[in-house]
């Protein structure tokens, strides 16, 4: 029972600080659209650890998907961004107007570059999240047998 005691704190010290680490990046990224964290205000001390460990990663979960969301958001943006220089450097052709062109060109290249760094933390954020997901159903799952063994070494 000891050992499971531990384990269990242990867990949820390492969930605790999991949480922290993303909602201090949720305020540090510029994409971060939601408030901090509403787990701040919940007293923890009265629960139970699983029902603790549980809100805690409910939060996380809830604080990458609103990154995600946001990264999303930013990614189409930046490809509305290239539609619109693409319009604009057709235009531009048309015109025969070869320094509009250039200049377009060289904004579309930036553009471009900005948009697959988006989506490498689009990526990124998106094994976050799943991660997260993992890391809160094999929670469920390890309570669960942990239950199922307490209970069977009390028949």
């Amino acid at each position: 029972m000891k050992k499971s005691t531990k384990l269990l704190s242990s867990t949820a010290i390492a969930a605790i600080a999991a949480v922290s680490v993303v909602t201090s990046a949720s305020a540090a990224s510029s994409y971060a659209a939601q408030p901090i964290s509403s787990l701040s205000n919940v007293d923890i001390s009265s629960m139970d650890i699983e029902t603790a460990l549980m809100m805690v990663q409910q939060e996380r979960t809830r604080l990458l998907d609103a990154q995600l969301q946001a990264q999303i958001q930013a990614v189409q943006n930046r490809n509305q961004q290239i539609a619109d220089l693409n319009a604009k450097l057709q235009v531009a052709q048309q015109n025969g107007d070869q320094a509009a062109v250039q200049a377009l060109k060289s904004q579309i290249d930036a553009a471009s570059n900005s948009q697959q760094m988006d989506m490498l933390r689009l990526q990124s954020m998106s094994n976050k999240r799943n991660e997260a997901f993992d890391l809160m159903t094999n929670f469920i799952k390890k309570m669960q047998e942990s239950r199922s063994s307490i209970i069977g070494n009390m028949r």
